[in-house]
């Protein structure tokens, strides 16, 4: 997403706007915006009730409408603030001069690592996008989406050209099916469990890179 698209003091992102936001409000909001993440990714955005979000955080309705104007606020600030911090990781990834296979490299262990920190948002973002896409106040979902589309497909196209990646690879076919092969994990992994998301991203890598044909001895 374009720094653009983070509509700093714009609806959602600030709240009341205008009004400056003390320390203790703005961890408030930040603890509301946490349960219901985990509220939009185990029931689904539209069947989570504003009441619901406001028993699990302890509060009437009325009062968390002191925080936020509406549950659509609520699902704003959550993905505008995951797909900010994770574009920023993927643009300074790509600044870093590097070959083509590092810089790949790098991105994947990002998105590993973002499913670990942001698994409700990256689950409500899987889940949800498709509906919210259809929302005019949800157009940066689409930028951040192309935006990080330009990066991956950057690192590929520069990693044909040196000889580094096969040469009749698909850019556009290879980014979908590295992207969609890591987000949909959110769906399985566990972080608790076996394998660390380092780990993950690592096995991932070499199964991308390596393949899974055994080589002649």
């Amino acid at each position: 997403m374009s720094t653009s698209s983070t509509r700093a003091g714009g609806p959602g992102r600030g709240g009341r706007l205008g009004r400056p936001t003390a320390a203790g409000e703005s961890e408030r909001r930040a603890a509301i915006v946490e349960i219901a993440a985990g509220l939009f990714a185990e029931r689904g955005y539209r069947a989570t009730t504003v009441r619901e979000i406001a028993d699990a955080a302890g509060m009437l309705s009325g009062s968390l409408y002191h925080h936020f104007d509406s549950k659509e606020s609520i699902i704003d600030e959550l993905l505008s603030s995951f797909l900010t911090e994770l574009q920023a990781e993927y643009a300074a990834i790509a600044a870093v001069p590097a070959p083509a296979t590092d810089t790949i490299a790098a991105l994947v262990r990002s998105a590993f690592a973002a499913i670990a920190r942001h698994r409700a948002a990256v689950t409500v973002f899987q889940n949800e996008r498709g509906y919210l896409a259809t929302l005019p106040r949800f157009g940066y979902l689409r930028t951040s989406e192309e935006a990080s589309q330009r990066l991956w497909l950057d690192a590929l196209r520069a990693g044909i050209a040196a000889g580094e990646l096969r040469a009749d690879l698909d850019p556009k076919l290879t980014h979908r099916f590295l992207r969609d092969a890591i987000w949909v994990s959110v769906h399985w992994y566990r972080p608790d469990g076996r394998l660390a998301p380092g780990e993950l991203a690592e096995h991932f890598l070499a199964t991308v890179f390596d393949g899974i044909r055994a080589r002649p001895a």
